[in-house]
């Protein structure tokens, strides 16, 4: 069975490297969502699109892809709202894929911070995708809803990266392994 990976968390909570060092240690490809949204704004179309969206759907149709060709994949995204979490319980469904959630938080607050902030600074200022992470974040708070509706139902963990990244990535691969 096709094992799909599914992280949500705040941006700058510590999902995009756990994810992918979680693929790399399982062999699974990452899909991000942020790159993908980057690239739609790059192509010219218009940040008052629903560029957010569109990278969602882009995502889930290149894991449907690896899903229906017997692989597995770890998908690298925000997932705040039960829709968003919801089409991956829809996509694993339809495929027969086993569906794990790994949520990422950052409990300490100066901590995500500073993560923001090296965040802004390693992206040109040009790209939109990244050009406000605090109002990002704070969007994404307002945004947050509970885990509820079909996703709640899915096996998840909860992930502090506070933590150092190797006890993270050993509870997300011990967490996993029940999965494979």
């Amino acid at each position: 069975m096709s094992l799909l990976v599914v992280t949500a968390g705040l941006p700058a909570a510590g999902k995009s490297t756990i994810a992918e060092v979680v693929g790399n240690r399982l062999g699974l490809p990452v899909l991000s969502v942020d790159p993908i949204e980057s690239a739609i704004l790059s192509a010219g179309i218009d940040a008052s699109q629903p560029t957010g969206l569109a990278a969602y759907l882009v995502a889930e149709a290149m894991a449907e892809g690896v899903l229906a060709n017997g692989g597995g994949v770890v998908i690298d995204a925000v997932n705040a709202v039960e829709p968003a979490r919801d089409q991956w319980v829809k996509l694993a469904a339809r495929q027969g894929a086993m569906l794990r959630f790994l949520e990422v938080v950052c409990s300490d607050p100066e901590v995500h911070r500073e993560r923001l902030a090296a965040r802004a600074g390693r992206h040109a200022v040009a790209d939109t995708a990244y050009a406000d992470t605090a109002y990002a974040v704070e969007q994404s708070l307002d945004e947050w809803e509970p885990w509820t509706g079909d996703a709640a139902a899915v096996p998840r963990i909860t992930l502090d990266s506070v933590l150092p990244l190797g006890v993270n990535i050993e509870q997300a691969l011990t967490f996993l392994s029940g999965a494979a």
